[in-house]
């Protein structure tokens, strides 16, 4: 059951990846501000660039491999047996040469961080009170 809630939470994670790229270019179009917001694009392009970064090293993805390992610690087969963990994990997992991939989610960093450039997030900006020195009126 752990297992599949990994390979549950890790195909939510391919979820955010691709529908935030879909999200964000969408949004610039429909001018939806939430897709604009700095926290959003900046977790958005962390998320992917790990992945393409796993995938220029040939490191395993840290979820497959704690799915794996739960798998194989309950006794079971690599692939999950029960309806969600089955069709989660043939929604996510390909099978194809490991450079295809690579090159998909290096592609794919470059879309998402040209968003960057084409529509660029709100930045934070400080508050008033943070450039202020603090000074006393007593003399």
């Amino acid at each position: 059951m752990l297992a599949d809630a990994v390979v549950t939470i890790h195909a939510a994670y391919v979820v955010f990846v691709v529908f935030g790229l879909a999200a964000i270019l969408i949004g610039v179009v429909l001018e939806w501000e939430w897709v604009r917001g700095f926290c959003f694009r900046l977790s958005h392009l962390v998320a992917i660039a790990l992945v393409c970064l796993e995938a220029i090293l040939g490191v395993m993805c840290p979820l497959t491999t704690l799915e794996d390992w739960l798998r194989a610690r309950a006794g079971q087969a690599r692939y999950p047996g029960d309806f969600i963990g089955y069709w989660t994990h043939r929604l996510i997992f390909y099978n194809a040469p490991p450079w295809i991939f690579t090159a998909l989610y290096a592609t794919f960093t470059i879309l998402v961080a040209a968003t960057f450039w084409l529509a660029p997030p709100k930045w934070p900006r400080r508050s008033a009170h943070s450039g202020r020195r603090l000074t006393s009126h007593n003399g």
